[in-house]
């Protein structure tokens, strides 16, 4: 079993509400479920209408599989061009031997 999550720091400049960016975070997390299977959600920067980090995990039964998804979910949130990637940071979850 592979396990690996990602960490995507976001900056929503046209954002001026929080209303607004749930709006604008919406089809991000929501596409990125829908389209690659993943678990999604706004992990931090709660309050704050310009800032957003989303996390995404991911488990797959290959290493290669699992590196190919995280590129394509990665890939997926730098085509919305409403937002800025500030960065994106990769955690394997390594299993422990029995």
């Amino acid at each position: 079993m592979h396990a690996a999550a990602l960490r995507i720091e976001l900056y929503l400049r046209e954002c001026r509400s929080l209303k607004a960016k749930r709006a604008a975070l919406r089809p991000i997390i929501e596409g990125a479920f829908k389209r690659h299977r993943v678990s999604v959600s706004e992990i931090d920067n709660h309050g704050d209408w310009h800032l957003a980090t989303v996390g995404v995990a991911a488990v797959a039964s290959s290493h290669g599989h699992l590196v190919g998804l995280l590129d394509d979910v990665e890939r997926f949130v730098w085509s919305f061009p409403e937002v800025e990637v500030l960065s994106v940071s990769r955690y394997w979850i390594e299993e422990a031997e029995p």
